[in-house]
């Protein structure tokens, strides 16, 4: 064990430096650093649980690439089908990464009651359909089966059936229009299956889930043909370079598309969490050091007759600052302790029990989503104290400026 360290484990246990005029700026310090702490750590933890929540629902309803027809529709009603029989379906092994490709399709359609209407789209899905992400979305009834004989059986969302009042079991009309309007449009008689709630509003209010082969029926396709094809990968940060990939390995007479191009304005606005929470941590951190820079002079002050004994003594002016940096370590330590407790029981809390609700007309998800990493809080706390420490450095030079004999002398 270093003398320097000795020395300040000393200072820290003695009663004389708990009770002395140093220690209220010592605790101000202190929490100073345990409540920037709280601060970076929910605001990292809501940055990427928002950015995630919302990426995943974006995914859900489109994946993360559509393979389209190359045409001049810009609608989000498929108009020229496409045929399942290509080199990447159902498995793109010419991708790496690649998990799951599915064939669907859209078309507009008109929901009519009694007493409302509503106008949306029904997305016409088939057997190779992955119901993963509307499991979690599931809020009453069940998932529709279409592996078997075709049926009537739709997915709407929470949204739609609190407009239209309708609850699972219902069942209710949807008219599709032809291509020759003065022709009577096709009606198709629905059963509501099951309720889900993404909390997307913008895309809950646009879209039902059904039967694909009605649409094929309608549309006067083969049972081989689809609207677009819709590719799940592995990792989303591969999706740039993934999308390339898929981009080459399809035909020329295909078109792809990523999510974050589809839905540029989205991603673009949650890209801007990152600006936030970047700029959070650095005036939290710059607080944090403030207030330990303040604690560290005031320390100082306090023992400049013990720096002058120790510099009599032979201690050279960097083993002296050593020694208040060991101390100052403790200080900061002890302040990001608590500042991990506070924090992780406030995320643990809203994760468990939702403490503090979002307008999801805003925030597209109606309560703040905690994102809990090992990796984000492991660096926050080393950032947090190397970044202190470092502004530590300039106050401790006041060292060097102490006269041995003044220090004596006057003190």
């Amino acid at each position: 064990m270093n003398y320097e360290f000795f020395i300040a484990k000393r200072i820290i246990g003695s009663k004389a430096y708990k009770s002395s005029i140093s220690a209220p700026i010592i605790k101000i310090g202190i929490a100073a650093i345990a409540i920037g702490m709280v601060v970076m750590m929910v605001t990292v933890a809501i940055s990427i649980g928002l950015q995630q929540k919302i990426r995943d629902k974006v995914i859900a309803f489109n994946g993360h690439v559509t393979i389209t027809n190359y045409d001049t529709n810009n609608s989000q009603e498929s108009v020229i089908p496409i045929t399942i029989n290509q080199d990447f379906y159902p498995d793109f092994k010419a991708v790496q990464g690649v998990k799951h490709v599915q064939g669907v399709a859209t078309k507009f359609g008109v929901i009519r009651t009694e007493t409302d209407f509503e106008g949306l789209y029904l997305k016409g899905v088939g057997a190779d359909y992955n119901w993963g992400y509307f499991k979690e979305f599931l809020v009453e009834g069940e998932l529709p089966d279409y592996t078997q004989k075709r049926n009537e059986n739709v997915l709407i969302s929470q949204y739609l059936a609190n407009r239209m009042h309708f609850k699972a079991g219902d069942t209710f009309q949807m008219f599709f229009a032809k291509d020759d309007l003065e022709k009577l449009p096709n009606i198709i008689t629905y059963t509501i299956s099951g309720i889900f709630n993404s909390g997307f509003q913008d895309l809950d209010a646009q879209y039902i889930i059904g039967d694909i082969r009605h649409l094929q029926r309608i549309n006067r396709w083969g049972s081989d043909q689809i609207g677009n094809f819709e590719v799940f990968i592995d990792n989303y940060d591969a999706l740039e370079e993934k999308g390339a990939e898929i981009h080459q390995n399809i035909s020329s007479l295909l078109d792809s598309q990523t999510i974050t191009d589809r839905y540029y304005s989205i991603f673009e606005w949650i890209k801007i969490f990152d600006k936030n929470t970047y700029g959070i941590i650095g005036i939290m951190v710059l607080i944090a050091g403030f207030n330990m820079v303040t604690a560290l002079l005031v320390l100082i002050l306090e023992r400049t007759r013990m720096i002058g004994v120790l510099k009599t003594l032979g201690s050279s002016n960097w083993s002296i600052r050593k020694l208040f940096l060991y101390n100052a370590s403790y200080l900061i330590l002890l302040g990001l302790f608590w500042g991990n407790i506070l924090g992780l029981g406030i995320l643990f809390a809203q994760k468990y029990f939702s403490f503090f609700p979002l307008d999801p007309s805003v925030y597209y998800v109606s309560e703040a989503p905690v994102y809990i990493n090992l990796g984000y809080i492991l660096a926050l706390n080393v950032g947090t104290l190397v970044l202190c420490l470092l502004m530590l450095l300039v106050p401790s030079y006041l060292i060097t400026k102490i006269s041995p004999v003044k220090a004596i002398r006057f003190s």
